[in-house]
């Protein structure tokens, strides 16, 4: 049984906060699952190809891994950050790490041995072809 010794709405919430804050840590969360990211992105179809735009600010392309599978495109990586500061009286340094993946169905007729990707200034683009694919629009048919 819990008996509280202080009366004082203060520090009953101060109390309640730092027990909260301990509580916190009893979690069954693993840090990749704190720091799991879902990047913005942005779609638009064009005349020739369609296009994702993937925002990965900060991290390398050597960290991301795209592939189709089944005409589902995927991609997929890790992002680790560290910030540190020194200064004459503190030093402090903050880790960041994290995974992410993004799957997307592709439409049926695109030539998924041509998509191409770049990245510049934290913008992933991959584009993808469509199949050109002519159809005719008139057909003579002959009476039988």
């Amino acid at each position: 049984m819990l008996v509280r010794r202080y009366t004082n709405p203060r520090a009953t919430r101060g109390l309640d906060f730092f027990n909260e804050f301990f509580n916190n840590f009893d979690r069954n969360e693993s840090r990749e699952d704190v720091f799991d990211f879902t990047p913005a992105v942005n779609t638009r179809e064009g005349k020739e190809a369609y296009h994702v735009d993937i925002d990965l600010p900060g991290i390398s392309k050597e960290d991301v891994d795209i592939s189709v599978d089944k005409n589902v495109l995927t991609i997929s990586g890790k992002r680790e950050t560290r910030d540190e500061v020194k200064e004459e009286d503190y030093y402090r340094i903050e880790s960041h790490y994290g995974s992410f993946s993004r799957s997307f169905t592709l439409p049926e007729k695109v030539d998924v041995e041509n998509i191409r990707a770049a990245s510049d200034n934290g913008v992933l683009e991959i584009i993808i072809p469509k199949l050109q694919v002519e159809v005719e629009t008139t057909k003579k048919i002959e009476i039988q």
